[in-house]
């Protein structure tokens, strides 16, 4: 691992895809000796709904071209011409495109640290109301003994002070 970005989670922006896209590509074209890479994957956060997420690793480039063998249904391909070049084209398109993907990373990973959050704080107010009730029942407990306690402890003095009082006569 050559670099890493952090810390982008409460906010995404554009400019912070923008810059992690201009370092990414300053490496990709740069040749191995002077600290070029040549293969550039991403690690993140897939969001799956509000109770799944899920680390992921994709090759982000080079591109990954898959060519078909069978014949298109409607006959034969038309022909495009690109003007300027395709090679043109395609430099100018390729860090829009890496830039659209870091982005979209980035918003996706913002939503399954908020998602992942929301849970984790449901998870501790959950056990938190449980707590209480928990400790209000044994508070509750304690109380009822520490009455039902000086009850007895009344009841057993009226008694010797009523069995004093009757061998007196």
């Amino acid at each position: 691992m050559a670099r890493e970005w952090t810390g982008f989670s409460v906010r995404p922006s554009v400019t912070d895809a923008t810059d992690i896209t201009n370092g990414l590509l300053e490496a990709f074209d740069a040749k191995a000796e002077d600290g070029g890479v040549d293969e550039i994957y991403i690690v993140r956060t897939e969001f799956v709904s509000m109770l799944t997420q899920r680390a992921i690793v994709r090759r982000l480039l080079p591109l990954e071209i898959e060519e078909s063998t069978g014949e298109p249904s409607t006959g034969p391909l038309p022909n495009y011409e690109f003007e300027p070049s395709t090679e043109i084209v395609l430099d100018r398109l390729l860090p829009q495109y890496v830039e659209g993907r870091i982005f979209y990373a980035l918003l996706e990973s913002a939503a399954s640290e908020l998602a992942s959050r929301r849970r984790a704080m449901k998870a501790a107010t959950d056990n938190a109301n449980d707590l209480t009730e928990r400790l209000t029942r044994e508070a509750n407990n304690a109380r009822q003994a520490e009455i039902t306690q000086e009850i007895s402890e009344i009841v057993g003095g009226a008694n010797a002070l009523a069995d004093a009082t009757a061998g007196s006569e």
